[in-house]
């Protein structure tokens, strides 16, 4: 079977740095696919990509050795198991408050006597090889996402859900949960106390800790804190910032700041 890039950069002790795509066009994920991220992640959460997007998606980054995972819409078996069929590697499910939704999701992502995944890998088993139905349980990455307060208070029973590989810190939603503005990259104590709190979990239940970010010194600093994945903006993000740049070059101050209507989340 295909090899996994994150569950070799985990065994060797690495940190992964995972990209972010956005824009529902295969052509930009080839694009992304071909700047040197370890994985790359297609949201079709709060991405602008439907199923169809995503296939097309999942074909052009397989032209390279950078692992696929999808931020699956929401804890649902169909969505997940669709986009396991469609080649993902590894699936991102946001807000996992509990351990039963937690066991839900897992159970989506592993053939059974480990969970509850239908057969049918219709592109998978051409991506990844003959002997998918018989590895995918051993590589196919499942990550919970961690985004509210009631998750923190629930975070070692989520933690130690048998077959969870990692947790997946949303800090925009966590933020609003405890009580502050939406956005990335928040200094804020009560926040980086969360930040700490989820690492120790994942850290005595032996599974990966991860974190999205808005920027490179951020997604530094979460990496020497200890975090296992960083995902760095999104294929939208890095195009703003590089259309802005330029024509703050050409324009100086006429140009739009970064800021308002024309910024973007991710």
């Amino acid at each position: 079977m295909r090899k996994s890039a994150i569950k070799d950069i985990w065994a060797s002790g690495g940190a992964v740095i995972n990209g972010w795509c956005a824009i529902p066009n295969g052509f930009v994920a080839e694009l992304m696919a071909q700047m040197g991220w370890d994985s790359l992640t297609i949201d079709t959460q709060h991405g602008l990509i439907d199923y169809q997007a995503m296939l097309g998606m999942l074909q052009a980054i397989s032209t390279t050795a950078v692992t696929p995972m999808v931020r699956v819409p929401w804890n649902d078996p169909a969505a997940i198991m669709k986009a396991l069929d469609a080649g993902a590697f590894g699936i991102i499910c946001p807000m996992v408050n509990s351990r039963e939704e937690c066991e839900r999701f897992v159970g989506a992502c592993r053939y059974a006597p480990r969970g509850y995944r239908s057969s049918g890998p219709t592109r998978a088993i051409v991506y990844g090889g003959s002997d998918y139905p018989a590895k995918a349980n051993d590589t196919v990455l499942a990550l919970a996402m961690i985004e509210t307060r009631e998750a923190l208070d629930n975070l070692d029973a989520i933690a130690g859900t048998p077959e969870l590989d990692a947790l997946y810190i949303g800090p925009s939603d966590l933020s609003v949960s405890l009580g502050l503005p939406h956005g990335l990259d928040r200094n804020e104590e009560i926040v980086l106390a969360a930040l700490q709190r989820v690492l120790d979990a994942c850290r005595r239940h032996k599974i990966k800790a991860c974190i999205h970010t808005g920027s490179t010194s951020y997604a530094k600093r979460m990496l020497d804190m200890g975090f296992d994945l960083v995902t760095v903006l999104s294929d939208a993000r890095l195009m703003m910032l590089a259309g802005l740049q330029a024509m703050q070059e050409l324009r100086g101050a006429k140009a739009p700041a970064a800021s308002g209507k024309v910024a973007s989340p991710y």
